[in-house]
């Protein structure tokens, strides 16, 4: 073991200190860990040597102490002995590469980033966030070659060690010459440079203190962790705070990080952990057989009934299990779910419930969304004039869940935005030169209200909805809310709401918060079920089942009830019922429930006129039945305006009617609907034509 740093006897340098750390440090295995590490960075012809600070505290406790306190000197100490070290083990690539960095990992406290004030300027810190803005990497000067111009001596300068700080000052006297006077001109050729990068990185969202702005910090990166990270990434920094003016006459100085390691969290909820006791807690939790009825039950108690949507919200937040196919194709397993209703039937409180349970949610409202803070922005900054990426909401929750409430309240171009990240999960930006494609793998929890102010009982789900049908096929389970009267129901929720107003404490939820989203890290990260032969078969046969009756039908274009997209999200909703009780196999009980949610979902949306379930209502937002009344009029229309005159109305609606059948009233409306939708045009009153 060393000496302690403030022994009687003559103390060793900071850097001796280290070498001795590197040299005799050894793992519960009894191996040279640091000395493995250091011959492993010389095969793969790297220059970072990474630190654990767990390792170095429990080596020389002062040290890691005084690390912290003081890191700017014991850091460069720490690189020199690195750099010793190396060149006693192959002094040719200590020759070549010149410098080794230290790169410290794993503090034992972690600051909040809008807790980094005046006290930790100089000192070690640890921080985590999401990485928001990302600038291109640039070239910064950290030793400059000045050539005097009245002597003609060339130096480099500052003499000692590489500029930590933004500028490299002339010099104003010649250390060659002695003498002031003349021009100092700049070398640029001969100059030292390293790789810089500038980043943002913005707290956490389920850090930010409700009712507050998330605050963010400036990361300044070099040498090695440049361009290790994208924007939306989770990352862990260890660095140390620094000042920047903010302009040459102002006493006010800005907060910068002056990174020393980064580590980027490669799976979902990594970042939160998991200890023994909570392990045991939750395999305790598994064992209850009325666990997902608990679980349900969690969901905002204090709001009257809804257990289906309940349900979904907590199938949504366990999810089912992504599959990376050898190809290289990708199945999601995160399931989306809509909620449309009435006003007032508790759909935006449902939605706060849930993104309070989610171990990492990021909720945004419809009507203060764009595209660009759903997705991502290109950003040009101020001061260079340089263009960066900024990620939107869907990339921040990425691995989690994203709210958007009053998703019909978006305007039609910024809801295109989020078609990619529903079914491909990422995001793909192409502006300004910057072409990237950022991870979004978060699940969407959605609310909206009717078109008409109220869902209207006779008219279809996609003629309720401001939605359009490629956001709506989309979704694994929509769930239509109506707000009926019922005496005894109203009875029942009146006396509920009352009860909630006057005993709060009885509406506690079923499983500690703190314990349920762990409980839910856990499910996400370590149990992946697989489909059970009976599932399979189950599922199989009611797939064929709900396929044939569109066979079974005598009908000219029977409706579709069911297609391959619904297979899917009938798998992902039975995997993410089985994780609920920490299954490793789906069971028939878990695929009976994902069939009766489903069945639920599309005789709630999918019902035609006659009562039939149609999939393309879902897929089109139109039945067979209406687009093939579509093809009959339009056909109608071209063969009766054969020499490119315009149809008139009356006599349009008597050909088709007398081909199909069809109410004069259903095709005048249909004929309407055309029109609306710009497949037909009237040259004048009463008189229809097809758009070529």
């Amino acid at each position: 073991m060393t000496e302690a740093l403030g022994s009687e006897e003559a103390p060793m340098e900071y850097g001796e200190l280290f070498k001795d750390f590197i040299k005799n440090f050894r793992d519960e295995q009894g191996t040279f860990k640091y000395m493995r590490r250091l011959r492993r960075m010389i095969n793969f012809d790297l220059q970072s040597l990474a630190i654990d600070f767990s390792n170095l505290y429990r080596y020389n406790t002062e040290l890691a102490e005084a690390l912290i306190d003081n890191p700017t000197e014991i850091l460069r100490e720490a690189n020199e002995a690195i750099r010793e070290l190396v060149s006693l083990e192959d002094p040719e690539y200590a020759k070549r590469k010149k410098k080794f960095i230290a790169r410290i990992y794993g503090l034992f406290e972690t600051v909040k980033i809008r807790d980094i004030k005046s006290d930790y300027i100089g000192k070690l810190v640890q921080v985590e966030g999401i990485v928001t803005r990302m600038h291109p990497i640039r070239s910064r000067m950290v030793k400059a070659w000045f050539r005097h111009e009245k002597c003609g001596a060339e130096f480099e300068w500052p003499p000692g060690d590489e500029v930590i700080g933004d500028r490299i000052e002339k010099p104003s006297i010649c250390p060659v010459c002695g003498e002031g006077g003349g021009k100092f001109i700049l070398l640029k050729e001969k100059s030292k440079y390293i790789d810089w990068q500038k980043i943002t990185l913005q707290e956490k969202p389920e850090d930010v203190p409700g009712g507050q702005m998330p605050r963010s910090i400036e990361v300044h990166l070099t040498h090695d962790l440049v361009d290790s990270a994208r924007p939306g990434d989770r990352i862990t920094i260890v660095g140390i705070p620094r000042l920047e003016q903010t302009s040459s006459v102002s006493p006010l100085y800005e907060v910068y990080l002056e990174a020393n390691s980064m580590r980027v969290s490669e799976k979902a909820l990594e970042e939160i952990t998991i200890t023994r006791e909570d392990e045991e807690k939750i395999k305790e939790l598994a064992r209850d057989p009325w666990i997902r009825e608990r679980i349900i039950a969690s969901i905002s108690p204090s709001i009257y009934g809804h257990w289906d949507l309940k349900e979904a919200i907590a199938l949504s937040l366990f999810g089912g299990v992504p599959k990376v196919m050898p190809d290289g194709t990708r199945i999601r397993g995160d399931i989306h779910v809509l909620f449309v209703g009435d006003p007032g039937v508790a759909k935006s409180q449902l939605l706060q419930s849930a993104a309070r349970i989610a171990p990492r949610a990021v909720y945004t409202s419809g009507k203060g969304s764009t595209a660009a803070g759903l997705t991502a922005a290109v950003v040009r900054d101020n001061k260079t004039g340089e263009f960066y990426l900024e990620a939107g909401a869907l990339v921040l929750a990425d691995g989690g869940v994203a709210v958007i409430d009053e998703i019909d309240k978006m305007r039609a171009e910024d809801r295109v935005a989020i078609h990619e990240a529903m079914e491909q999960q990422v995001i793909s930006i192409s502006k300004a030169g910057i072409v990237a494609r950022l991870n979004a793998r978060a699940s969407i929890l959605a609310a909206g209200n009717p078109k008409f102010g109220i869902y209207l009982e006779n008219k279809t789900f996609t003629e309720n909805v401001n939605l359009p049908p490629t956001i709506i096929s989309r979704f694994d389970l929509i769930f239509v809310v109506k707000d009926k009267p019922s005496l005894d129901k109203d009875r029942r929720l009146a006396r509920y709401i009352l009860e909630a107003h006057s005993n709060v404490e009885k509406f506690k939820m079923e499983i500690d918060p703190t314990l349920l989203k762990k409980y839910i890290i856990y499910a996400r990260r370590y149990v992946k079920p697989r489909l059970s032969p009976n599932a399979k078969k189950l599922i199989e046969e009611f797939f064929v089942y709900m396929r044939n009756m569109a066979v079974a039908t005598d009908k000219e274009t029977p409706p579709i009830p069911i297609t391959a997209r619904q297979l899917e999200a009938i798998i992902r909703l039975a995997e993410a019922h089985a994780k609920m009780a920490l299954k490793d196999e789906v069971t028939m009980e878990d695929a009976a429930e994902a069939i009766r949610l489903t069945m639920s979902f599309l005789t709630s949306v999918g019902m035609t006129e006659t009562g039939e379930i149609d999939a393309g209502i879902i897929m089109t937002g139109k039945s067979r039945s209406q687009i093939r009344l579509y093809t009959i009029i339009l056909d109608t229309i071209k063969r009766l305006g054969s020499d490119k005159d315009c149809v008139d109305q009356h006599t349009i609606i008597k050909e088709v009617a007398k081909a199909t059948s069809i109410s004069e009233e259903k095709i005048s409306e249909t004929l309407t609907k055309l029109h609306r939708e710009g497949y037909v045009f009237m040259p004048k009153g009463g008189c229809y034509q097809v758009v070529e």
